[in-house]
């Protein structure tokens, strides 16, 4: 909140000349009132003069702040006047007021005028301040000061601004988002220190003792993250994404102080918010829609189980390539090549340990999404869904289910046994949880999801393993054209998703559409910068060949930056162009069995040289086109 968000122009009079207290009441009603905020005139101008009845508003050294808190208000304003005679005001002090500011607050739980008052207080208890705001020659020239007078006491004040960032892959985002914070904080001369929780763990962990120095704490992440340490603190929580194009709102919003407190238990409290300004252009600002929750506990189960997918995946890929250097497929008999992968020594071996690992994706998953509904005590509930998911036939959708219907499991149960007493307390996860909720998830898997998602399982694998001809370049052109539409986030991890999924149900053409939809449009972007060079800016040339490298190793977020800047015109033609790679790798037949590693994993690829054609001729289409989109950077 920011007190020239609240003044406007019409509302200031730099030449009041009121001879009463009752008439400068009067007068700052009517400046009120040009400024909008005022649906009945009488009742708030009845409610300023309950207020002063209280206790005089004349708080000294030449100052008044009436305000008055009523349902008249339709929004939070404020009003000022500058009485250079000075009028008798009843101050505390007795001396004649010269400077005066009416406060208009709507009659609800955030009590405005409070923070405001606060606010106000404080600035005004700079003598050279109110002496610059009497000698103010024009209205801009007022609201000037005070905007710089609050701009020096921000970047003063708030120097200690946290933040934690993580995606679900925990690889691009990441560290973008946290870069976007350190950039938009430099810019306002503002201390950070941002917390990542990649892939490889948490890096940069924030101390006990930094928290709780900390002035505002940003989560700018689309994972679980260990929110207990925060409890009493203000925290702004926002998905990943808006770290990345949203990180100056974010750094303005902490600033300004419109941030929730934070409290144990998901519990948060109004920290008296003022405007709603800023929090909409905020994702959803700190409570997420449902879709994004649901969207955020799915993420929390698939970052967790892509090292085993990958892992395994990748181990399972050089069983087959081994097998195929080693043997002669022309002379196996028709058992043999059904054994293909697990013939020569070393094969077998790769093939035993990859099965290993992928063997724990589906409980992975199912106990992690349960993990992030319901906290340590939906895990265990969770892994066994997910197992049963996977030794029957209701396969990768069915641990979706059952990862969710844990989560939910162990909610209820909370609630059923909250009745007990608290001395049994500490026997609710240790055994009331584990021994009820496996059993429910055990039931409900085995008589209600399995049959049903079973079955819907078996039909959609039948399905896509007799998919040929139009039908299979047209998943292709899908698959692949999803992976560009939001380079990394919800659409492109459902292609992920999907295609690893396929991977474990032997349907591997479809994860190389998918990869090879990935690794498009960081190529065409770093294509278009050596092309068209004129449609891009000195810093984006600069930055387009590393795109080469990020495109190559499957990280689509290095389109990102490239997109944000012009999004109309550089999605749909990354989208064209993965899609067609995507077609073209159907088309062509490619097959991967790795469902991660871009062009290093081209020996484990099936018909690697024409996957190479299809991401060169995507690459191509992709970068033409955003030369024929994009104008020139002069334009």
């Amino acid at each position: 909140m920011r007190i020239t968000n609240l003044l406007n122009i019409d509302s200031i009079n730099l030449d009041g000349k009121p001879k009463t207290k009752t008439e400068t009441l009067d007068m700052m009603v009517d400046l009120m009132c040009k400024g909008g905020n005022i649906e009945d005139k009488v009742a708030y101008r009845n409610g300023i003069y309950i207020r002063e009845k209280e206790g005089t508003t004349g708080i000294g050294e030449g100052i008044a702040i009436p305000h008055a808190k009523s349902r008249a208000v339709k929004s939070p304003g404020l009003a000022a006047m500058v009485i250079k005679e000075g009028v008798d005001f009843d101050s505390l002090d007795g001396e004649p007021v010269r400077l005066v500011f009416l406060i208009a607050a709507p009659d609800s739980k955030d009590n405005v005028h409070l923070d405001v008052l606060s606010r106000l207080s404080v600035l005004l208890m700079d003598e050279n301040f109110t002496m610059k705001l009497k000698n103010a020659k024009s209205k801009e020239e007022f609201l000037s000061i005070i905007d710089e007078a609050e701009r020096m006491r921000d970047e003063k004040h708030f120097t200690r601004i946290l933040a934690v960032t993580g995606c679900p892959t925990g690889i691009a985002h990441t560290y973008m988002a946290a870069e976007a914070l350190q950039k938009a904080a430099k810019k306002k001369n503002i201390q950070i220190k941002v917390e990542t929780r990649g892939s490889g763990g948490a890096k940069n962990v924030l101390t006990e003792e930094e928290i709780n120095d900390a002035d505002c704490i940003i989560v700018a992440a689309d994972t679980k993250v260990p929110m207990d340490r925060f409890s009493g603190k203000k925290v702004i929580n926002c998905q990943v994404s808006d770290g990345i194009s949203k990180a100056e709102e974010l750094i303005d919003r902490a600033i300004d102080g419109e941030v929730p407190i934070f409290e144990l238990g998901n519990k948060e409290l109004s920290s008296k918010n003022i405007s709603k300004n800023i929090s909409k252009n905020i994702s959803k600002g700190e409570k997420h829609s449902l879709g994004h929750q649901i969207y955020t506990h799915l993420m929390n189960g698939v970052s967790h189980m892509l090292p085993f997918v990958v892992g395994g995946g990748i181990l399972i890929a050089l069983a087959f390539l081994i097998d195929g250097i080693f043997v002669d497929l022309d002379a196996l008999s028709e058992a043999e090549r059904g054994n293909f992968g697990t013939i020569t020594k070393w094969a077998a071996t790769f093939k035993e340990i990859g099965g290993y690992a992928f063997s724990f994706m589906l409980p992975i998953l199912a106990g992690f999404i349960a993990l992030s509904i319901a906290d340590r005590p939906g895990l265990a509930l969770g892994i066994v869904g997910g197992y049963i998911a996977s030794v029957g036939k209701s396969g990768f959708l069915g641990a979706l289910v059952a990862g969710f219907l844990a989560g939910l499991i162990i909610i209820f149960l909370r609630k059923v046994f909250s009745i007990l007493p608290d001395s049994l307390e500490g026997m609710k996860p240790v055994l009331l949880y584990p021994v009820f909720g496996i059993l429910l998830i055990g039931l409900a898997m085995r008589f209600f999801i399995e049959p049903p998602v079973g079955a819907l399982n078996t039909s959609l694998n039948n399905a896509l393993s007799s998919m040929s001809g139009t039908s299979k370049i047209f998943l292709g052109i899908v698959v692949g054209g999803m992976m560009s539409i939001d380079f990394g986030g919800p659409v492109n991890k459902a292609a992920y998703v999907f295609g690893t999924a396929s991977i474990a149900a032997g349907n591997y053409d479809i994860m190389a559409a998918v990869m090879i939809g990935g690794m498009v449009p960081p190529c065409a972007i770093a294509l278009a910068t050596l092309l068209f060079r004129n449609k891009f800016t000195v810093e984006e040339i600069k930055a387009g060949p590393v795109n080469f490298v990020m495109g190559l190793g499957f990280i689509t977020e290095g389109a990102i930056p490239f997109a944000a800047a012009d999004p109309l015109r550089v999605i749909p033609a990354c989208t064209i162009g993965s899609a067609i790679a995507g077609a073209l790798s159907m088309l062509f037949n490619c097959t991967l069995m790795a469902p991660h590693g871009g062009i290093f994993v081209v020996p484990v690829m099936g018909n690697w040289l024409y996957y190479l054609v299809a991401l060169v001729v995507g690459t191509v289409v992709g970068a033409v086109l955003l030369g024929v989109f994009k104008k020139n950077v002069v334009d």
